[in-house]
């Protein structure tokens, strides 16, 4: 018998396949190529945090289960960032105030992009979007088609059924249906 701190859980197996599903999303060509989002570690953060944003809105419409499975997927996106950070070189003196830039980032993103999903008008998204990925200060086609792409993805989490979420099975929209300046 294998000891307990050294078995994975399901839940922890959920995890590390929820947030693989979101980094290999965030990593698609398409978004670099069809949509503009800079190719930059900044650009790649902003796509990761845009997915990992929906997928914890969407668990956290799906009780006390969604919310502890979202903790802790949120938690390894910290890990990933602060393991990424010493793989780049980053002192050890440094990675803390690194990591509290990437927290007010992410929190500042996360307030901003739901606010914007839940708002009136559409733009809102748009906006959200145009500044905080694409780096522009007005909405352009790019914005436009980025924001159509994230409202397919939020629609498909949310007749996702919780059973599959909650074991780690999730499937994004292909980015490449909402690349093309015409979708």
């Amino acid at each position: 018998m294998i000891p307990r701190p050294f078995r994975r859980s399901l839940k922890t197996d959920s995890i590390a396949t929820l947030y693989g599903a979101i980094v290999a999303q965030a990593r698609s060509p398409t978004f670099y190529i069809g949509f503009g989002v800079p190719d930059t570690v900044e650009g790649r953060f902003d796509l990761i945090v845009l997915h990992l944003v929906l997928v914890l809105r969407r668990l956290g419409g799906a009780g006390q289960r969604g919310a502890d499975l979202g903790q802790r997927l949120f938690d390894a996106f910290c890990r990933d960032l602060d393991g990424n950070l010493r793989e780049m070189g980053v002192g050890d003196l440094a990675v803390p105030k690194r990591m509290r830039r990437f927290g007010e980032a992410f929190y500042g993103r996360q307030a901003a992009y739901v606010a914007a999903l839940a708002a009136e008008d559409p733009q809102d998204f748009e906006k959200a979007l145009a500044r905080n990925i694409l780096l522009a200060e007005g909405i352009d086609n790019r914005a436009a088609r980025l924001s159509r792409y994230a409202r397919a993805a939020a629609r498909q989490l949310d007749a996702q059924n919780d059973a599959e979420l909650f074991d780690g099975s999730t499937d994004f929209p292909d980015p490449e249906a909402f690349a093309d300046a015409r979708a």
